[in-house]
C-alpha cells in the first residue's frame, strides 16, 4: 500500500529524529521541534503510534527500549545506599584537587561524601546546583562558592534553568566531578532526573577536565536520562570492587578502583 504524503513526512521526521537522538542522546521536545522546523504537538503525535521507535518522556524525547522513568530517583532513598563504597570512591576522587583549583560538584548522595571528603583548609572556587552540596561548600572557610538557581527539585535537592545552564557554561573550572546512576559501555553514563543532562553536560564542556564518581553498582547499569559517553572522563573514581566480568568489560578505561581496606 502507498503511503500517504503525510505519513511519508511523519516517516522522515522519525528517521530524523533517530538520528539526532543517536548523535545527542535524549533531547528535549522543543529542541527536536526547533530541528525539524514543526511543532511540539507534532513531535508528540509522531512518537504516540506504537510502532515508534522513539518516546517522549518527562518533556525529553529519547529511545522507547530505555529504561522506564517509572522508577523514580528519591534522594532521601538513596542517601544510606552503597554508603561505604561511595565514601571510597569520593575519598579517591578528593585527591585529584589541588590548592586553587576551580571545581563543578554535581548533585546526588554520592556527591556529598566527595564535598566532605576535600581537605578543609584547601583554597577552591565551587560551582554546584545542589542545596546538599551547598550546604557543606558553604562552611567551609577559604572555598568561594556559586551555587546555580532556578526551579527547585525536591526529588534531588537541585536548581535548574536555562540561565543557568548558560552561566555554567561561560565560567570556564578546570575540574568537573559529576555523578551517575548507571556507567555502560555502550549506553555510557545516565541519570534518572532529565533536567540534570543540560547541567551535566555544560560542566563537562566548560571544565579542563571531568572526571566521574561512582560506586561499583552503578557499573554496566543505564538509567532513563543519558548525559555523556565514557571517554570523555580523564578518570572514573570506583568505590568497591567490581566483579571479574565487570572489570573486564570496562577494560581501556581509566578506572581507579577504590577497594575498602581488609579486615
Amino acid at each position: 500500500m502507498l503511503q500517504t504524503a503525510g505519513a511519508k513526512a511523519r516517516t522522515l521526521r522519525l528517521v530524523r529524529m533517530q538520528e539526532l537522538i543517536n548523535s545527542k542522546g535524549p533531547t528535549q521536545l522543543g529542541k527536536v521541534a526547533e530541528q525539524l522546523g514543526v511543532t511540539e504537538m507534532t513531535i508528540r503525535r509522531d512518537l504516540a503510534s506504537a510502532d515508534s521507535p522513539l518516546a517522549c518522556l518527562g518533556g525529553f524525547v529519547l529511545e522507547a527500549t530505555l529504561p522506564s522513568a517509572d522508577e523514580k530517583y528519591s534522594l532521601d532513598e538513596e542517601i544510606d545506599h552503597h554508603t561505604v563504597r561511595k565514601r571510597l570512591a569520593c575519598q579517591r576522587a578528593a585527591q585529584w584537587v589541588e590548592d586553587g583549583d576551580s571545581l563543578f560538584i554535581d548533585c546526588g548522595t554520592t556527591m556529598i561524601h566527595f564535598a566532605e571528603a576535600l581537605p578543609p583548609a584547601m583554597t577552591l572556587s565551587v560551582v554546584c546546583y545542589s542545596m546538599n552540596i551547598a550546604a557543606i561548600v558553604s562552611r567551609r572557610p577559604n572555598t568561594q562558592l556559586i551555587l546555580l538557581g532556578g526551579l527547585y527539585h525536591p526529588s534531588s535537592a537541585t536548581f535548574y534553568s536555562d540561565e543557568a545552564v548558560h552561566y555554567l557554561g561561560s565560567l570556564g573550572v578546570n575540574k568537573a566531578f559529576l555523578s551517575a546512576g548507571g556507567a555502560d559501555l555502550q549506553r555510557g553514563a545516565s541519570c534518572s532526573n532529565f533536567h540534570e543532562v543540560a547541567v551535566k553536560q555544560a560542566a563537562i564542556r566548560s571544565a579542563g577536565q571531568s572526571f566521574l564518581v561512582v560506586d561499583e553498582s552503578k557499573l554496566g547499569r543505564v538509567r532513563p536520562a543519558f548525559f555523556s559517553p565514557l571517554d570523555v572522563f580523564s578518570r572514573i573514581a570506583v568505590g568497591g570492587v567490581p566483579d571479574a566480568a565487570l572489570r573486564k568489560q570496562f577494560k581501556g578505561l581509566p578506572l581507579d578502583v577504590a577497594a575498602p581496606p581488609v579486615t
